[in-house]
């Protein structure tokens, strides 16, 4: 008695499962057909870049400059 029971419990929430990992499948996708847009970031000048790092001198910030 107690063996058939438990097979009938494990059968019936081996079902449920199947049957709600089933129902949570349902997705809706959505394609969106934009332009793909790209931005060039502006280099900040030399000078610039001097000033907000608080260096006297501009030349670590040149590009090219290795010295």
């Amino acid at each position: 008695m107690r063996n058939t029971f438990l097979k009938r419990t494990f059968y019936t929430v081996l079902a449920l499962t199947v049957m709600l990992g089933f129902s949570e499948c349902s997705h809706h996708h959505h394609h969106h057909h934009h332009k793909t847009v790209k931005v060039k970031k502006k280099r900040l000048p030399p000078g610039h870049a001097k000033k907000i790092h608080g260096d006297k001198s501009a030349r670590k910030h040149a590009r090219g400059h290795n010295k």
